[in-house]
């Protein structure tokens, strides 16, 4: 038995060894544009019966008119209603009851909506996102509704969770004058303020086929897909207005800033310490991605091993890297525990990324983060869906669908060295700002 259960580890090892040399067969994607300005990517695989759509959109949390924070996430509920030709929870009847799903997000920098479905159900899909492109009834009954939904969304998310205003926080007070400080989710006084006629100039300014990417992964027939593609989203006729873009450049900081702030029903201290990181498509991603695993991924990752199992004033420590198009954030925060204060919290923090910035990494730390990001990178491929994602997260973070292909190899070739340089690059004093987040009254 025990020799069984060596030869069993011994497999997963060399399993998740051959991870970080792991060659990987491009993606064979086909991509065409329509005389709309409609990007079409696809990918036929027939080794499965299904299909994944999604339709991403260029407009996100920073695209919100000036005193409409929460616009682009209040619209993305919008999109499932009624359209001219297509009744309320038509896309539920098209995806649900059929065996497969649908959904929609909305992030800072793009919208997306997606269904996953048997393939013989490709057409009706197609449709359906064509249909509500174009022809979506933005009523006063319609906004008022989805109004509502995102609303009590804000309150049950920020309000009524212990540090739900403390992770609001986090982008309100880092970024100084780029909207992304405006975050997604909303407030309740500009939703309130918002009008139909500002939803249905929202809808025409981005919902459009020259803002948009249609992303179709699975078995098909490529011929028949472009058909109808060019007979569903063809007809679409391409605006002739042009297409805001943000171009609000965030200043450098040049010295630490703090704040203290607070909320109801806080049962400990938090603290967030934010950098700004470069944009997206920016080479120094990938060891930060690496970085960001070797400090917190797991019960065995450095922050849990000081802050939460050695030295026990914290119940969740964390490096997160909150990947942007224009310029992302990255950030260290603590979550204490019983009897701890935010100034252990932010000591302690600061002890740990002082630590990975003069001694780096080891050969195993790094080995053994590769091995997780990219095991999960290729694992995540595994189905339609998963590709049609990992396709849309390069056209959102790289611009290019392209990107797909190398995506795992810029995570490869990540070294120690790249590591340290951009802990020591980014994580600087002047470029840091500290929040406290305590209980109201600053009693805990």
């Amino acid at each position: 038995m025990k020799k069984i259960i060596l030869l069993a580890m011994a497999a997963i090892m060399f399993a998740a060894s051959t991870y970080a040399q792991l060659k990987l067969a491009p993606l064979n994607i086909k991509e065409r544009t329509l005389a709309n300005g409609l990007k079409v990517v696809s990918l036929q695989d027939n080794s499965s019966p299904t299909v994944a759509i999604r339709v991403w959109y260029d407009v996100g949390g920073k695209d919100d008119p000036p005193g409409r924070s929460g616009f682009a996430h209040m619209f993305e509920h919008m999109m499932f209603k009624a359209t001219k030709n297509m009744p309320n929870e038509k896309m539920d009847r098209l995806t649900e009851d059929v065996g497969g799903f649908n959904n929609a997000s909305t992030w800072d920098d793009y919208t997306n909506y997606y269904e996953v479905v048997p393939s013989n159900h490709l057409e009706p899909l197609l449709w359906a996102e064509a249909e509500r492109m174009v022809n979506l009834n933005v009523d006063e009954a319609n906004f008022n509704s989805e109004r509502e939904v995102v609303k009590e969304e804000f309150r049950q998310s920020v309000l009524a969770e212990p540090y739900g205003q403390f992770f609001e926080n986090i982008a309100r007070l880092s970024y100084s004058a780029h909207p992304y400080k405006r975050g997604v989710i909303g407030n309740l006084a500009e939703l309130d303020a918002a009008t139909p006629a500002d939803a249905k100039a929202f809808y025409e300014t981005f919902y459009r086929p020259d803002n948009a990417y249609l992303i179709v992964v699975g078995d098909f027939d490529q011929r028949q897909f472009d058909a109808w593609t060019d007979k569903y989203f063809g007809a679409i006729a391409r605006p002739s207005g042009s297409i805001p873009r943000v171009t609000v450049t965030e200043p450098t900081r040049t010295k630490e800033v703090r704040h203290v702030t607070t909320g109801q029903n806080v049962p400990f201290p938090a603290v967030a310490i934010t950098y700004l990181a470069p944009k997206s498509s920016d080479a120094d991603i990938a060891p930060l991605i690496m970085a960001s695993n070797i400090l917190s991924a797991g019960e065995s990752s450095r922050l849990y091993q000081s802050l939460v199992y050695k030295q026990q004033i914290a119940q969740e420590a964390t490096l997160t890297l909150d990947n942007k198009v224009d310029l992302s954030l990255a950030y260290l925060y603590a979550i204490g525990s019983e009897g701890s204060t935010a100034e252990a919290l932010e000591k302690s923090l600061l002890a740990e990324l002082k630590l990975i910035q003069t001694r780096g990494v080891t050969a195993k730390e790094l080995a053994k983060a590769k091995n997780q990001v990219i095991a999960g990178e290729i694992q995540s491929r595994e189905n339609n869906d998963g590709k049609a994602i990992a396709i849309e997260t390069a056209i959102t973070y790289q611009r290019d669908p392209k990107k797909v292909n190398t995506s795992v190899a810029r995570l490869q070739a990540v070294t120690a060295a790249d590591i340290r340089r951009v802990m020591r690059k980014y994580f600087t004093d002047t470029n840091r700002v500290v929040i406290y987040y305590l209980n109201e009254g600053g009693t805990k």
